[in-house]
């Protein structure tokens, strides 16, 4: 849909009480409705978001806790109206009779370094339920990360690290996201100076939105497609419960250890040393079985490659490599496979640990 955005209520929402913002919010939104036909689109991420701000070491964190809520929806989880046997024993949303339903992916940190996993992970998955919805007809559609880094910096994050629910939040409190083709990536926020970023203006303004340039200058464009957020959440972490999320509702994004990350060179995934600390946050595409019986989560990354992860044990296993789960649509650069069901990926040593949502 294409909106076109007054933005006062975006400085207003920001700036004023809570109370304030919810009245705002709820006006914008309902203008909305009334203006224009709107598609509401079910969209869910597996994103460990509440294992924020674990590692001493800033500098590998790109997870942090900026205070969001766990719960913004009303409808029920998949898990609840989903008979676990009918799942098929493999999954893939990037091969579903031959279809891809994945949208295209980025690596974080090009043209420039930038802790940004939390939002490609949210933002792409979000482009992958809008994907699934329409049954991969039509353009897919890219949302820009670049506008969340601009704008959201106070709520949902920057290049230093943010928080896929804060993601979420932040969305539908504005009441929208722009296409990437109005704020392509540039991997730069407003407090980060390293490379070219300090030569770019990444400030919150209508420029910074959605714009397009002629030789001689740039303009602000009021009037752009985008996607919005209407329901987000927190569940308690248990493969059943990501497995028909997965299934029903498209890709999720989850937390893990990024560091042994670096040593993916193909095959499943399976580092039982790595410290349980999330650093990093990525997207489960699918699950499967390999040839010698190894459980796995197919999982996209933001670096630009697809890894799988082995699992082992029960459904609700320690961690089972994911601490806590964010459902939303969204969709990362590297797809791989990760062990099921031990601890070397979650972020803390728990049979329950939990799990985040997101409705659009």
């Amino acid at each position: 849909r294409e909106t076109k955005m007054d933005y006062r209520y975006q400085e207003e929402l920001l700036s004023s009480n809570s109370s304030r913002r919810r009245w705002l919010w709820r006006r914008s939104l309902l203008r909305r409705l009334f203006a224009f036909e709107s598609l509401i689109l079910i969209f869910s991420a597996l994103s460990l978001a509440s294992a924020f701000v674990v590692d001493n070491d800033p500098s590998n964190n790109e997870i942090k806790r900026l205070g969001t809520a766990a719960n913004e929806y009303t409808s029920p989880l998949p898990i609840s109206y989903t008979d676990v046997n009918d799942l098929p024993e493999s999954f893939d949303w990037g091969n579903v009779g031959g279809v891809s339903y994945l949208t295209r992916s980025l690596n974080q940190h090009l043209p420039n370094w930038c802790g940004s996993c939390w939002a490609h992970g949210s933002l792409s998955s979000l482009a992958d339920r809008i994907k699934i919805a329409r049954e991969a007809a039509g353009v897919d559609v890219a949302l820009s990360i670049q506008y969340i880094l601009n704008c959201g910096g106070d709520v949902a994050g920057s290049c230093h690290g943010g928080s896929a629910s804060g993601l979420y939040e932040f969305v539908k409190r504005i009441g929208f996201v722009p296409f990437d083709t109005c704020m392509p990536y540039l991997a730069c926020s407003s407090d980060l100076k390293n490379g070219f970023c300090e030569h770019f203006d990444t400030t919150c303004s209508k420029m910074n939105t959605c714009r397009t340039c002629t030789r001689d200058k740039c303009e602000e464009i009021t009037t752009f497609p985008n996607a919005t957020v209407a329901e987000y959440g927190t569940i308690i972490h248990d493969t059943d419960m990501i497995k028909t999320e997965l299934y029903a509702r498209g890709p999720v994004a989850a937390a893990i250890n990024g560091k042994p990350l670096h040593m993916y060179q193909g095959g499943i995934f399976n580092d039982t040393g790595a410290d349980k600390h999330t650093t990093h946050i990525v997207s489960i595409v699918g699950w499967g079985t390999d040839k010698t019986g190894h459980e796995y989560w197919r999982v996209r990354n933001s670096w630009g490659q697809y890894c799988k992860l082995q699992t082992q044990g029960s459904s609700t296993s320690h961690c089972s490599r994911f601490s806590l789960c964010l459902m939303t649509i969204f969709g990362t650069g590297c797809i791989f496979t990760l062990c099921r069901g031990r601890n070397g990926l979650c972020a803390h040593r728990s049979d329950r640990a939990k799990c985040s949502w997101n409705r659009k």
